[in-house]
C-alpha cells in the first residue's frame, strides 16, 4: 500500500512539477524564456551588430532609442511594433540599441520569448513583475494564422486585464505584416463573419495596442553599398571602390533583392575571400 502512494505521489509530482525558483536576473544582462518547465536562461553573448553599422533606419533607431531610453529610466513609454520587409534590421536594431541603453549606464535587461510560448506570458509576467529590474520582453518575427489563438494571450500583455501589465515591464515585436495578420485572413473576415466590422476589428486591435509603429522599407541601391561599406570599416576590411561595387550589385542581382541581410551576407563572402575574420 505504502509502495503504490509513493509511485501516485510521485507521478502527480511528474504531472505538476515544483514551481519555478527565482531567477537570478544579476546574471546576465539578457534571457531566453523556456517552457516545459519553465526557466529563465541567461545569455551570456547576444547575437548582435553595433547600432552604427545599422544604415537607412536612422528615424527608426532615433525613436526607439528615445522609448527606450525613457522606459530605462522609470519614465513613461510605449510598447513597440516593428514592421516592414525582411532582412532590414528590425530585430537586429532592438538588440543594438539595448547594448547601447546599457553602455550608457541604465539598467535594463531584454527577455527574449518565443511566438510559441506567448500562452505562458502570464507566467513569465508574474516573475518579472516581482524582480526589481527594468525589462524589455521581446518577441521577434511575430504573426498569427487565420486559426491562432495565440494572440488573445498577447493582449492581455500590452493593454488589459485586470492587473495590467507590470510598470517594469515594455513589449517589443518585430514582423513583415503591419497588422500581425495575413491579408487574406482579415479580407475572409470581412467576406464570412456575420458582423464582418467586428471580426476585423477584433483581430487588427491586437496591432492598435503598440504606442510605436515603426515600418522597415526596401533599401535603395546607395543604401544598400553604403551598409557594405561600413561592415568593411569595422573590420578593416580594404578593397578597391569600384570592384566592391560590381562584385556587390552583381551579388544582389543573383538574390533578387537588396536588404541589410543581402549586404551582411555578401560582406561575410567577402571577407571570406579576402582570408579576413569576423
Amino acid at each position: 500500500m505504502t509502495d503504490a502512494l509513493i509511485r501516485i505521489a510521485e507521478a502527480l509530482e511528474r504531472l505538476a512539477p515544483a514551481p519555478m525558483p527565482a531567477p537570478d536576473f544579476t546574471a546576465a544582462e539578457a534571457f531566453a524564456w523556456h517552457t516545459a518547465p519553465d526557466r529563465l536562461e541567461p545569455v551570456a553573448k547576444v547575437s548582435r551588430v553595433d547600432i552604427g553599422l545599422l544604415v537607412g533606419i536612422n528615424r527608426s533607431r532615433d525613436t526607439l532609442l528615445e522609448n527606450t531610453r525613457h522606459f530605462a529610466r522609470g519614465l513613461p513609454a510605449n510598447n513597440a511594433l516593428l514592421w516592414g520587409a525582411r532582412g532590414m534590421g528590425k530585430s537586429s536594431l532592438v538588440k543594438a540599441i539595448h547594448a547601447k541603453v546599457v553602455a550608457e549606464g541604465l539598467a535594463l535587461k531584454i527577455v527574449e520569448l518565443s511566438r510559441e510560448d506567448l500562452p505562458s506570458v502570464g507566467r513569465l509576467l508574474a516573475h518579472l513583475r516581482a524582480a526589481p529590474f527594468q525589462f524589455i520582453l521581446f518577441c521577434d518575427d511575430l504573426s498569427f494564422s487565420h486559426d491562432d489563438q495565440h494572440y488573445k494571450s498577447l493582449k492581455a500583455v500590452l493593454d488589459g486585464g485586470i492587473e495590467g501589465r507590470p510598470e517594469n515591464v515594455l513589449f517589443y515585436a518585430t514582423s513583415n505584416r503591419r497588422h500581425l495578420m495575413p491579408r487574406d485572413m482579415i479580407e475572409n473576415e470581412r467576406s464570412s463573419a456575420i458582423t464582418p466590422g467586428e471580426a476585423v476589428e477584433e483581430k487588427v486591435s491586437l496591432s492598435d495596442r503598440f504606442g510605436l509603429w515603426l515600418g522597415f522599407h526596401p533599401c535603395d541601391q546607395d543604401q544598400y553599398l553604403d551598409m557594405i561599406r561600413g561592415y568593411c570599416a569595422a573590420h578593416g576590411l580594404r578593397v578597391p571602390e569600384d570592384r566592391l561595387r560590381a562584385e556587390a550589385i552583381e551579388w544582389q542581382a543573383t538574390r533578387g533583392s537588396r536588404s541589410g541581410r543581402v549586404a551582411w551576407q555578401f560582406f561575410c563572402d567577402l571577407a571570406a575571400r579576402e582570408g579576413v575574420r569576423i
